[in-house]
């Protein structure tokens, strides 16, 4: 094939809309409705081939930045569901909640600041009765045009029993976070290991909240994916830990291909906190759907130490090595919410421009995020004998590169590079009649769009 230079290529949009990346996900094979073929599940999604390796790999990044390259941070995999004891020391029980109204007519139900925010009315650090008479002075309906009931609290864990039988004592709820199974683990991990402080617990894995309005794709969910840290300190020295994680995490953010100008730090006063926590910092996006928070970073004391040895009468005391001065260590916690940065990615690499007056669709993610990094296709798939070449260069990629080289034979060779360019494959590699005569292959790179020979033992 021949190579192709200087192609007109002129951006067409610089703001990102959310139904343009709903679309693609959706049509690309990134996220599906879950249940969707049963009339669908509010608050649920099904992650396709495509967006199952997307999550992987910003969850292998995170692991590899915050765990495998420290020595200060250890990993662990709590269960799921728990003890009712560790929800009731940890306060959720009593203060997990949201504020929840109802319209009036039909009953449909609906957090009361969201309501709020859509009628432009920030509702943080407002209480109910607060956001009840802003609601009143202001003369706000619900979406469907009908009055709304006054504010009450609604606890949002998921509620089961463990066992045969259903009793108080049976009782177990799915987590609403990964953190309680760190804490939980606390004492385990300085028996088997006894680090030097500070150090740190990591956790990935599901949670599960049932929102009352689940909202804005996969940003509002009811089950969804965290990467947590609880980072144990002296209490003298908390700042330097809070401002060394924090530094970590802006690295964390530039590597998943995020701008510098899209990211925002909110020092949260504290009539806005959590009632544990001393320092909060929400790091904010610009997303589509508007400025969010992306992750948060906490100083939360020693709340929860504190409150597991209250309840469990067991000592959650540190000892200095070589001291005997002992004491409840304070923590750190940077929270990261895994389908948050997967919108955040999607968003920031999302891309439109035109190139020989048609519109072209394109993720320009970074080359290790992406699901796809080669895409192999036969110029033409009649002709056995490229597709024979194809093959062998397809194995050899997928040998070096597993689960990240995709079979293409699908359409002709434009229509193929289109249905790469909105996966977010970097390269496309053609095998062509030149193939066979000096073992050389086209290169179309994703972003530019340029092609180039190269040999077949230099394919990375």
């Amino acid at each position: 094939m021949p190579q192709t230079q200087g192609r007109e290529r002129r951006l067409l949009v610089n703001q990102v809309k959310m139904e343009d990346i709903i679309s693609l996900c959706k049509r690309r094979g990134f996220i599906y409705q879950g249940s969707d073929i049963y009339g669908g599940l509010s608050g649920t999604w099904d992650y396709g081939p495509l967006g199952v390796q997307l999550k992987r790999n910003i969850m292998q990044l995170w692991w590899r930045r915050f765990v495998d390259e420290r020595d200060d941070i250890y990993g662990v995999d709590a269960a799921i569901l728990m003890n009712q004891k560790v929800w009731k020391a940890s306060g959720h029980v009593d203060t997990f909640v949201d504020p929840l109204c109802e319209d009036t007519v039909n009953h449909r139900r609906y957090r009361t600041d969201h309501i709020l925010k859509d009628n432009g009315i920030d509702a943080d650090g407002m209480t109910m009765a607060e956001m009840d008479a802003a609601i009143a002075k202001k003369g706000i309906k619900s979406p469907d045009g009908n009055p709304l009931s006054r504010s009450r609290t609604f606890n949002m864990m998921f509620k089961t029993h463990v066992g045969a039988t259903e009793s108080e004592d049976s009782i177990s709820y799915l987590r609403p976070e990964t953190a309680q199974g760190i804490f939980t683990n606390f004492k385990n991990v300085v028996d088997s290991f006894y680090p030097n402080l500070p150090f740190g617990i990591a956790q990935q894995g599901k949670a599960f909240r049932n929102e009352i309005a689940p909202r804005d794709f996969v940003f509002r969910s009811r089950e969804f994916e965290q990467m947590e840290i609880e980072y144990f300190v002296d209490p003298s020295k908390w700042q330097e830990a809070f401002d060394e994680l924090l530094a970590a995490t802006h690295a964390f953010l530039e590597e998943l291909g995020l701008k510098p100008e899209h990211i925002h730090e909110l020092d949260v006063p504290p009539e806005d906190r959590a009632h544990y926590s001393k320092k909060t910092i929400d790091i904010e996006y610009d997303y589509p759907i508007g400025r969010e928070e992306l992750m948060g970073i906490a100083y939360r004391t020693d709340f929860d130490l504190m409150n597991i040895q209250r309840v469990s009468n067991k000592s959650m005391e540190y000892t200095v090595k070589g001291t005997n001065t002992k004491f409840v260590p304070h923590v750190i916690e940077p929270s990261f919410g895994v389908e948050r940065a997967l919108m955040a990615v999607l968003s920031s690499a999302y891309r439109e421009d035109e190139q020989n007056g048609e519109k072209r669709v394109y993720l320009a993610l970074p080359e290790y995020l992406a699901p796809v990094k080669f895409a192999v296709s036969p110029l033409l798939k009649n002709k056995p004998e490229l597709v024979e070449k194809a093959r062998e260069v397809y194995a050899q990629l997928a040998k070096a590169n597993p689960g990240r080289v995709m079979w293409d034979d699908n359409g002709n060779i434009g229509k193929r590079y289109r249905r790469q360019d909105e996966i977010g494959t970097p390269h496309c590699v053609v095998i062509d009649f030149q193939t066979l005569e000096d073992d050389t292959v086209t290169v179309r790179e994703r972003d530019t769009t340029e092609q180039r020979r190269v040999s077949i033992n230099k394919l990375a």
